[in-house]
């Protein structure tokens, strides 16, 4: 069967809109980098997926915009805008690459997919008189949704705490640690065997930020010479020292991490979330008998888990009342500062989104916050994109921080120190 997209001249014919033309564009042209990078993939193998790739980016931008397979690897190394057609903006795209300057694959790529489709499936909700092309590409229900789905299922405040912040807390372990988790099978399921990019051999690391399985890379240098390298998924704690190299070790033996340069610490009111690093080397763990979240699970409930949980032990260490994830995740955090007439209750849901622009954008589908959060907190890796998404928040009534921020201004309103 010929698809409506084939027969249009360009994606607004089809009945495509903008944002999903850029998630197609994105999702082929990553299924491609990823394929041009993978030294492991036969050739043959290799160059099937990038044909199947041209072709969906090509559906995308219909035949009014002719692109060649010979012109669409060349763009894969460089900003995928221009993978575009002309008349779709670029926005969340600009500036994006999927190759890094090492001619690996930015697994950055991963975030913004899935915020592109919870974006889409935000205005696939407010959409009315049709349903828009762009919805096959959220007829997937993707893992997050249906692991807070068997979260809620028993309609139990504790047991939903208990099992949300398992996952946060312990994203991977022994067969034995996951089992004393206690947790029901239908959020069990969702720890599988760790995943061939985050090993060595027999063996993985644990990424001392998150407890997350870190990627395992290998570098061919000159003279033949190659090195390895092991960092988080997740760039920012990438970047607060998650990042190490090791030498080749011999055959059976696993290797030895050395650390990476690591930022000096943040003075002022960040330095009481950021996490030290010091001293602290990961080592090896054998990949037989263990098992982690699947990545969705991973980056959207333990990712910013992280920061809520953060917040939520901060807040109590200073005595403050706080609730987390109250009503069966309503939002994230309730904290109480004050006493009687001057009480004041801060209603806090954290959000941390690769791109400010989508996460503005999924604030205006939603209408602001559906669940009657006050406050929109962002980690604070991400400060960056509180204009943007201040603006945006305070047009619904919302007000918007940093972790630290929020964390701050809640003590001060309470009388307590912060820091």
């Amino acid at each position: 069967m010929v698809r409506a997209v084939d027969l249009a001249n360009s994606p607004a014919e089809a009945g495509l809109s903008d944002a999903a033309v850029r998630h197609m564009v994105m999702a082929a042209a990553a299924m491609a980098a990823k394929a041009l990078t993978d030294t492991e993939q036969s050739a043959e193998g290799r160059l099937g997926t990038l044909m199947d790739a041209h072709g969906r980016v090509q559906a995308a931008r219909g035949p009014a915009a002719p692109l060649s397979f010979g012109r669409f690897r060349a763009l894969l190394r460089g900003d995928l805008a221009r993978l575009l057609p002309a008349a779709v903006p670029a926005e969340e795209m600009d500036g994006v690459r999927l190759i890094d300057p090492d001619g690996d694959f930015d697994e950055d790529f991963f975030d913004l997919e899935i915020e592109q489709r919870v974006l889409m499936r935000a205005l696939v909700k407010t959409t009315h008189g049709g349903r828009p092309a762009s919805t096959r590409t959220l007829e997937a229900e993707m893992d997050q949704d249906r692991v807070f789905t068997a979260l809620r299922k028993r309609m139990d405040q504790d047991a939903y705490v208990h099992g949300r912040s398992s996952l946060i807390r312990m994203p991977a372990g022994s067969d034995a640690q996951l089992r004393r988790l206690n947790l029901p099978s239908s959020v069990a399921e969702f720890y599988r065997p760790v995943c061939f990019d985050a090993t060595w051999d027999r063996w993985w690391f644990a990424c001392p930020v998150c407890r997350w399985p870190m990627k395992v890379t290998v570098h061919g240098g000159r003279a033949g010479t190659r090195t390895g390298s092991v960092r988080c998924f997740h760039r920012p704690h990438a970047t607060w020292g998650a990042a190490y190299s090791f030498k080749l070790p011999d055959a059976g033996r696993p290797p030895v991490l050395r650390p990476r340069s690591r930022p000096a610490a943040p003075s002022g009111a960040q330095a009481v979330l950021f996490p030290d690093l010091t001293g602290q080397v990961p080592e090896p763990v054998p990949v037989e008998g263990h098992k982690a979240l699947t990545r969705g699970v991973w980056r959207w409930t333990t990712v910013p888990g992280l920061v809520e949980i953060a917040l939520f032990d901060a807040l109590r260490e200073r005595g403050l009342s706080v609730a987390l994830w109250p009503e069966l995740d309503a939002y994230d955090l309730l904290v109480t500062a004050g006493q009687s007439a001057g009480r004041t209750e801060f209603r806090i849901d954290v959000k941390d989104y690769t791109s400010a622009l989508l996460l503005a954008k999924k604030i205006q589908a939603d209408g602001g916050d559906r669940g009657g959060a006050e406050w929109l907190v962002v980690p604070d890796y991400r400060e960056s994109s509180l204009v943007l998404v201040g603006s945006v928040a305070g047009e619904f009534g919302l007000k918007a921080a940093t972790a630290s921020g929020i964390g701050e201004l809640i003590c001060k309103k309470a009388g307590v120190a912060w820091q």
